[in-house]
């Protein structure tokens, strides 16, 4: 379902300041258990028990970026939110493997720079329009490196805000050709995790 005509006309980035401008923890990440039950199935889903350089965008108020930065030697984390970034910021103050800038992905996004070895997209496509998604699809496709993992996480009901169903923005992803390591399907979520490495992880292990 589309956003109502008064959200549409708000605009995402209003929404976002007046949704972190009420309270720090909007969404309740810190206290709901389907928020942290949530992050250990993202964490379990990643086939790889660590990584290089991984890109988390849309990373709201940190608590999946802390998560996260225990698997990676570096962290890149970034929201469209002002008011989001400084509490992650300060959330993740003692990580030192971690930075937060803010951008407003996928115009901000710099392909040519910083090659990933794992992209984390949790629960922003669904902002986007569908030549946005697209935009965003390609950026993670030109920004993966050769052993590349791609993970998508997304909110399924529908809500005043969406623009994109979930659905929708999961078929930009899996149209990049990627091997589908990972899919995990429940009536509130979606999670799918793919790779250029086509392999299992039984089959990286040496295990068959």
């Amino acid at each position: 379902m589309n956003p109502t005509p008064s959200r549409r006309a708000e605009g995402t980035e209003a929404y976002f300041d007046r949704l972190y401008g009420a309270a720090e923890d909007p969404y309740g990440l810190r206290d709901r258990w389907y928020e942290e039950r949530k992050r250990a199935l993202i964490l379990a889903a990643l086939g790889r028990r660590r990584y290089r350089h991984a890109f988390e965008p849309g990373c709201g108020i940190g608590e999946f970026t802390v998560a996260l930065a225990g698997r990676c030697d570096k962290l890149s984390a970034s929201d469209r939110s002002a008011r989001a970034v400084e509490i992650a910021r300060r959330r993740t103050a003692s990580l030192r493997n971690v930075s937060i800038e803010r951008q407003d992905l996928p115009a901000d996004w710099q392909v040519g720079g910083a090659a990933f070895d794992l992209i984390v997209l949790g629960e922003i496509g669904y902002f986007l329009d569908a030549e946005a998604m697209r935009e965003l699809a390609r950026c993670c496709d030109r920004s993966l490196d050769a052993e590349g993992t791609l993970l998508a996480c997304d909110w399924r009901p529908d809500f005043a805000e969406r623009r994109l169903a979930t659905d929708q923005v999961h078929a930009q992803l899996a149209g990049l050709g990627l091997a589908r390591l990972v899919r995990h399907e429940e009536d509130d979520f979606l999670l799918q995790v793919w790779t250029r490495d086509g392999r299992s992880v039984a089959q990286r292990e040496g295990i068959r």
